[in-house]
């Protein structure tokens, strides 16, 4: 009867845990799930900010596309005193 390997013999496998948190982009468009990610605000609150101008308007790219600049998001998050714009959230 063949001998069964033991647990030790098998090499050890090392895992590196990907970063999860987003990192904004310095530039290019943001849609709307992507800007939701580094603005903790909900939809609602997000377009009455708009409509009051207390946050960046969006660009419109076509009929369904509705992107934000990511520099103007950065500027407005730099703004609110959330020193850095690279990802890093307070929970």
């Amino acid at each position: 009867m063949p001998k069964q390997p033991s647990i030790s013999s098998f090499p050890t496998a090392t895992f590196s845990i990907p970063s999860l948190a987003p990192t904004l982009p310095e530039t290019g468009f943001l849609r709307q799930p992507q800007v939701l990610a580094f603005v903790p605000i909900s939809k609602s609150t997000l377009w009455r900010r708009i409509q009051s101008r207390s946050f960046p308007a969006p660009v419109k790219l076509s009929v369904r596309v509705t992107v934000w600049r990511a520099e103007d998001v950065r500027r407005w998050i730099a703004e609110q005193g959330g020193g850095s714009a690279d990802g890093a959230r307070s929970g």
